[in-house]
């Protein structure tokens, strides 16, 4: 097995929010999977008890969402079917786990990230500005984005596999004139 496949066996036990409702459907979905297989040193009977508490209908209809959407598939192996997470599955993880840890020292520079992506993807420039969003920078301009703190691996990481990287820039500025509003919406004007 590989990291992304788990048994079929699944529930989701909570409501999602619009926005991020895919997305936290599937890393849920994972999760919750995780959660229901028999955990180290446990007995038969714990592990029974724990599964009572189930909704297989809520299960059935949550893993059929997720492959209507294509985020995951269903494979037969022998007598047991796995739940594989598929190439698109892996980007909307990518996302979700795209959140910046601040830095607790910002080191005097400026992130900008400037950007054109083609209107034909405009739902993956609509997603890459709520990454932007969630990692806490600001918009500057149209196509222009700010931060104090860099983008994590994981953000680097869905934007090379999404395939947004060719029409993304990364720039790392010394200087800005006039950056005083910016340092206050980020409450630097004390750091530096």
């Amino acid at each position: 097995l590989t990291r992304f496949e788990r048994p079929l066996k699944s529930c989701i036990e909570k409501d999602y929010m619009a926005e991020e409702s895919l997305v936290s459907i599937v890393l849920d979905s994972l999760w919750v999977a995780a959660q229901f297989l028999p955990r180290p040193f446990e007995t038969k009977y714990a592990w029974a008890r724990r599964l009572k508490y189930i909704d297989p209908d809520k299960a059935y209809r949550t893993l059929n969402h997720l492959e209507k959407r294509g985020m995951v598939k269903v494979e037969k192996r022998g007598e047991n079917n796995f739940v594989v997470l598929t190439s698109k599955g892996e980007l909307a993880v990518l996302l979700k786990k795209a959140s910046i840890k601040k830095e607790k020292k910002w080191d005097g520079k400026w992130r900008l990230i400037i950007f054109d992506i083609p209107e034909d993807v405009k739902h993956k420039r609509r997603e890459f500005r709520i990454l932007l969003k969630r990692n806490g920078f600001i918009k500057l301009q149209a196509s222009v984005y700010a931060s104090p703190y860099s983008l994590n691996r994981e953000a680097i990481a869905y934007l090379q596999k999404s395939g947004l990287m060719a029409y993304i820039r990364i720039l790392k500025v010394e200087e800005m004139d006039n950056d005083v509003d910016l340092k206050k919406k980020f409450k630097l004007a004390s750091l530096t």
